[in-house]
């Protein structure tokens, strides 16, 4: 995406843009839209692209939601941009966060496998959940709990990979998660929790729609 300077985004301009993107996007009525598409226009006031970068992004993710694991946030910033162009346009800022914050529980299955997938590949392998848990549950001043975590990849695979060939697809992990909700993120936190969706919606759907 080549640097630009963005003209100021009217009003009109916005509605249009709502109009338009409400009826495409799950989860958010027009005038969430609207907010969000404000909000969007905020975010980028610095910046000299049309979309957040990968530095932006996380910052988002760690000061606005909670996250704090390097490879699970790098992993989020993947999923979100959808054309893999290095950069979160306000499509698919909209589109990721309508399931980030409200996406029914089959959608935010999907998109936690898709985090957990690493490279793509359709499937979680014992070496992405390994990368994923060792610095997750790694606490600062802590030596490697390499070995520790190996034993708990071993019984978390043994458990979740119900066709038996030693890695995880996404009938796995959805099956996995449908007996027992708190395995959904079980290789890392990628969904923000209430309270931190709460003060976000408040603070971009509320208090932008008085402005």
């Amino acid at each position: 995406m080549l640097p630009l300077k963005r003209s100021k985004i009217t009003k009109r301009m916005v509605q249009n843009l709502a109009e338009t993107m409400s009826k495409q996007v799950s989860h958010f009525n027009k005038t969430e839209v609207e907010c969000l598409i404000r909000h969007f226009h905020v975010l980028l006031e610095d910046m000299k692209t049309e979309g957040l970068d990968r530095w932006t992004f996380r910052s988002i993710l760690h000061n606005t939601f909670g996250l704090t694991d390097d490879t699970i946030m790098d992993a989020v910033f993947r999923t979100f941009d959808r054309d893999n162009d290095g950069f979160i346009g306000m499509k698919e800022w909209i589109e990721g966060l309508s399931v980030f914050l409200r996406g029914t529980l089959d959608e935010r299955i999907k998109y936690c496998f898709q985090v957990y997938d690493l490279n793509g590949d359709h499937y979680i392998t014992r070496e992405e959940m390994l990368q994923m848990l060792r610095y997750s549950l790694r606490l600062p001043g802590e030596e490697d709990p390499y070995d520790g975590i190996k034993d708990l990849v071993e019984i978390t695979l043994k458990r979740m990979d119900h066709d038996h060939d030693d890695r995880l697809s996404f009938d796995d992990f959805d099956s996995s998660v449908k007996e027992a909700n708190h395995v959904m993120e079980a290789f890392g936190t990628c969904l923000p929790n209430t309270s931190r969706i709460e003060a976000f919606e408040q603070r971009v759907f509320q208090v932008q729609a008085k402005e």
